[in-house]
């Protein structure tokens, strides 16, 4: 998936359900990333190894296993680091316990997230991944929610790039075997159950582009990760990656009537930027969907229209078009004589 846009560049099966295991665990960060957003949770906040979290996640369940210890409180941070770097299935239980009372309703809690991010064919159960035939998510969502994690909390999402964490006496390694072999992958999660097999969720960026893969089912840590290795060099191989609209930049010139000027310039609110098999960018094209019809007062950043973008026939990119600046309505005059103007033109 190329991050810049969400699309799909290759794949198999990408909106079969499964179980995601582990890379669960990516929601679990985004909504505790979204609570802090809001002020609900701070980094610094005393989370407790609760019984429950110990005893369901902890070492004598042949899990992940982040050490905590049971009935102790430790900071946020650190324990969602826990959860994170070790996939520790403690930690996000504990988690999920302090952000929403108990692990049932933060699942909830995800569910809601993953509908606000459009993932269609996701539903989660629990905070870890453990196995349960309700809890499953597809290829395509979980890339989205990678997409997602990077680019609305790209802090938490740094934390995935750690290659080792320690909780007491016990340092454990990331598991994400790419971390060690290719410099420019920085995250994401791996996960691992008999029922999903080996799976990982990696993401690398070179200059501007960010490419996300998504392995559901591998046979094996090497597979899985060999696998993702040969995805993401074919990304950067075969695609290039090109901004084609800055914020603030004027793209068009839109005909207002009634305000103190006749003209507005659009722009878009975020940058542009997609990618493109290598040598293909002479063969784009964009239009522009504006209303026939714009009438003063219009806000900064009011949508107006959309700019599509289009290669051989086929659209593969698209942005909502806004206002660069206010425009006030005109006086009485002007603006009864654009009146008399507009219903002449529409006769």
């Amino acid at each position: 998936m190329d991050a810049a846009s969400g699309e799909v560049l290759a794949g198999e099966n990408v909106d079969e359900q499964l179980p995601p295991a582990s890379i669960t665990k990516v929601m679990t960060s985004y909504v505790i990333a979204a609570e802090m957003a809001k002020g609900n949770l701070k980094a610094d906040d005393q989370v407790m190894m609760s019984e429950n979290a110990w005893r369901k996640g902890g070492a004598a369940t042949d899990g992940s296993y982040s050490g905590f210890e049971v009935n102790k409180t430790a900071p946020l941070l650190e324990m969602e680091k826990g959860m994170v770097v070790q996939s520790g299935n403690d930690a996000a239980i504990a988690l999920a316990e302090h952000v929403a009372g108990s692990e049932e309703a933060f699942a909830s809690l995800m569910n809601s997230y993953a509908k606000q991010l459009g993932l269609a064919n996701t539903h989660f159960v629990n905070a870890t991944g453990l196995p349960d035939e309700a809890h499953v998510s597809s290829a395509r969502d979980l890339a989205l929610l990678g997409r997602a994690l990077v680019r609305d909390y790209p802090e938490a999402y740094s934390y995935n790039s750690l290659k080792e964490f320690t909780v007491g006496p016990i340092t454990q390694p990331n598991r994400n075997l790419l971390l060690w072999r290719d410099g420019s992958v920085d995250g994401i999660k791996t996960g691992h159950t008999a029922a999903a097999g080996y799976c990982l969720m990696a993401s690398a960026k070179r200059g501007d582009q960010r490419f996300i893969t998504v392995i559901l089912g591998g046979s094996s840590e090497e597979q899985r990760a060999t696998d993702s290795q040969a995805l993401l060099n074919w990304g950067f191989r075969f695609y290039e990656s090109h901004r084609l609209f800055e914020v603030n930049q004027p793209i068009a010139v839109q005909r207002l009537w009634k305000g103190k000027v006749n003209e507005v310039n659009l722009g878009v609110a975020q940058p542009l930027v997609i990618s493109l098999p290598r040598g293909s960018a002479p063969s784009l094209k964009s239009t522009m969907d504006v209303p026939t019809t714009l009438i003063a007062p219009v806000e900064k950043g009011q949508a107006i229209g959309t700019v599509r973008v289009t290669l051989g026939g086929k659209e593969i990119a698209s942005a909502p078009l806004v206002a660069l600046e206010a425009v006030e309505p005109g006086g009485f005059f002007k603006r009864l004589w654009h009146e008399i103007r507009m219903w002449w033109a529409a006769l």
